[in-house]
């Protein structure tokens, strides 16, 4: 029977929370995931690629990349809707509160260089023997690492209107190589920080909630929010959707329309950079809103939930975008930049972390989350070192997400470099490089960098 709707979308939706669903069975069953506590939204979309991939199921790559993308979008636009007052209640530490945030942000900035140097130039060496890629492949290894799929999705969609075929594709795949990397080599280097005594707080096990991912029932969970509005005119959660709705409304029609006045080329890179401009205006709605006096309407718990939402369906289409045939392909670059690129974040990372003055291990894991997966990540390592969030470092990662605004904001725009100004991948590679060192030697003129702890 034909149906008088269509349903394709919505199918899409139900089979990534199914896959979803079954990430959240698969980790409260299996220890294996809880021991290095894989997200369900991480193993319910291996899950769904491994279907897609032995025809179990049918769904197009296309849809999902469509998906992840505005994913992706509404999660910007929901953190800029969000009021952060984190900043308020530690303002009174002064100094010694942004420089753990400060250190993190340049970490970021020089981990970033390097990982897009080295993809450069491996482009280049594999250029030499006889391998040609396009020019920005190897810059998909920190748009993937540092930024995550939705960036690297993002991204890798205006470079194939460049010629770049299924960047897409390789961004996503890139993105969960990362992922990888931050679970498998940053659980490891968490635990052996715990056992050599390294954890401010000491080492203790991780409560079964949190290894299995779900609440006890006789544990009071935690609240997801506040009532915004009365319930005899109007959710509060529709309404905090209708927020995101109407900022990305917005967002929609200042792109399309702006993109009319440009050039073909340059209205294509605006629909790759969405989400910078949908959280621009989410800001601006908000201060627009607390302008007014009634900022109390905008739930942060609530918005919280639509980011987290947004972020774990994202995780679940970019693992289920990944074309196996494509990564075969290129398999060999994929595997050397990575293994490469995250051997040598590793050793930065651990080597940094070594030196500094205080929470060695705790910034450690944090930033390594960041930089070879995403906050979120990092936030998962950090619990791991510090169960009940102790220390300032949960609250130094948001701080960190503001600095690290202009040296990763100028860092995307230069991996755009080859294809907007026809730069050269050495010269791109070279300026990444100086960006990396920029990073570390401010690092160093701060008195971030001191002998090492252990």
């Amino acid at each position: 029977m034909t149906s008088p709707f269509p349903f394709e979308s919505m199918l899409v939706f139900g089979w990534l929370a199914s896959m979803l669903l079954i990430g959240v069975l698969l980790r409260a069953r299996i220890p294996f995931f809880q021991r290095f506590l894989f997200p369900s939204c991480l193993i319910g979309g291996i899950a769904g690629l491994i279907l897609i991939n032995t025809r179990l199921i049918n769904i197009a790559a296309s849809d999902l990349e469509t998906f992840a993308y505005h994913f992706f979008n509404i999660s910007f636009t929901s953190v800029g809707l969000t009021h952060s007052n984190e900043q308020e209640k530690t303002s009174s530490r002064g100094k010694e509160f942004i420089k753990g945030p400060a250190w993190m942000a340049l970490v970021q900035g020089s981990c970033f260089g390097l990982q897009a140097a080295v993809g450069g130039l491996l482009v280049i060496l594999f250029g030499v023997f006889g391998l040609e890629l396009f020019p920005t492949f190897g810059f998909l290894a920190p748009l993937g690492f540092e930024e995550g799929p939705g960036q690297a999705l993002s991204v890798g969609k205006v470079w194939e209107d460049f010629g770049f075929a299924q960047a897409a594709t390789l961004g996503l795949t890139f993105a969960a190589i990362g992922y990888f990397f931050a679970f498998f080599v940053g659980v490891p280097i968490v635990n052996r920080g715990i056992r050599k005594g390294l954890a401010a707080h000491g080492a203790k096990d991780l409560p079964r909630d949190l290894l299995t991912g779900i609440i006890s029932r006789d544990k009071q969970a935690e609240s997801a929010g506040k009532l915004a509005m009365h319930t005899g005119n109007v959710d509060s959660m529709a309404f905090q959707a209708a927020l995101v709705g109407f900022v990305y409304l917005l967002t929609y029609a200042f792109v399309k329309y702006i993109g009319m006045l440009l050039p073909p080329d340059a209205a294509k890179i605006m629909w790759g950079f969405f989400f910078v401009f949908g959280l621009v205006f989410a800001i601006l709605i908000r201060l627009l809103i607390q302008k007014f006096g009634v900022e109390h309407l905008i739930d942060p718990g609530i918005q919280r939930r639509v980011t987290g939402w947004s972020i774990d369906f994202l995780m679940v289409a970019t693992l289920m975008a990944i074309q196996l045939p494509v990564v075969w392909e290129f398999v060999l670059p994929i595997s050397v930049i990575s293994i490469v690129n995250g051997l040598l974040t590793t050793g930065v990372v651990v080597y940094l972390g070594n030196r500094l003055w205080s929470y060695n291990l705790e910034r450690t894991a944090a930033v390594y989350g960041a930089v070879t997966g995403t906050v979120s990540c990092g936030l998962l390592l950090l619990r791991i070192a510090d169960p009940d969030f102790k220390t300032p470092v949960a609250i130094e990662i948001a701080v960190m997400n503001v600095l690290s605004i202009i040296p990763i904001g100028g860092c995307l725009l230069l991996v755009n470099a080859p294809v907007w100004w026809n730069w050269g991948i050495g010269t791109t590679s070279i300026v990444f490089m100086g960006v990396m060192a920029v990073g570390l030697a401010l690092i160093r003129v701060l008195k971030f960098w001191g002998p090492p702890k252990y």
